[in-house]
């Protein structure tokens, strides 16, 4: 471990990491987590906006590409689609990083964010950091169903070629999420796998314990 990596987990260890891959229940758990334990709540995914504002070209790239329309946007291979993915990612974990050290400094946060296995390792501790996984077989469908992605959903409408951007768009989430849940899986670090017959109120209390909240 760098040492660098040590002081940024001191300032970061009140914070309480909800990661994982998409759709596996995040956001919910993070929200309900907060509401359960009275924690303020830290969504790395509304953040984007403003830290892409903020951010600088020359050193964030992809999150200042911009796209004409959503034929451009889906006209990139699924390559190159899934790293501009993960670069804008890797880009804005600066800020939220810089955002949540500010934030913990007078008490508990629950952090709703995207990690790799190894950004969790040097971020924070095991027992700071869970991974909330779903299979990606049907992540299209999924992620474009959710309410909070409803502007995603109208863009892809906006395409010329409709079920090819679908397409497009279904490949590289799959392709993104599922090494990563494989990963997860098979790493020792504590994960729950969405399940219909668990209560959302059964997952928050099997996180918070893992957590060692009261």
């Amino acid at each position: 471990m760098k040492f660098q990596d040590n002081v940024i987990r001191e300032y970061l260890k009140n914070v309480y990491f909800v990661s994982g891959t998409a759709c596996g229940g995040k956001t919910t758990v993070s929200r309900e987590l907060g509401k359960k334990y009275h924690i303020p709540v830290y969504a790395a995914d509304e953040m984007f906006s403003a830290h892409q504002k903020i951010s600088d070209a020359a050193f964030q790239p992809s999150m200042n590409k911009s796209f004409k329309d959503a034929d451009e946007f889906f006209g990139r291979t699924v390559e190159e689609y899934r790293d501009w993915l993960i670069s804008n990612t890797r880009e804005d974990l600066e800020f939220v990083i810089m955002d949540l050290i500010g934030l913990s400094q007078s008490g508990p946060v629950v952090c709703d964010c995207h990690l790799t296995l190894s950004e969790a390792e040097s971020l924070t501790s095991p027992d700071k950091i869970v991974f909330l996984i779903k299979e990606p077989k049907d992540i299209f469908n999924d992620y474009c169903q959710r309410p909070d992605h409803r502007d995603f959903n109208a863009f892809i409408h906006s395409a010329t070629d409709i079920e090819a951007a679908k397409a497009k768009c279904s490949e590289a989430l799959k392709s993104l999420n599922d090494k990563h849940y494989r990963a997860i899986k098979e790493s020792g670090c504590f994960w729950l796998e969405r399940d219909s017959n668990r209560s959302i109120e059964k997952t928050v209390e099997l996180v918070a314990k893992h957590f060692g909240l009261k």
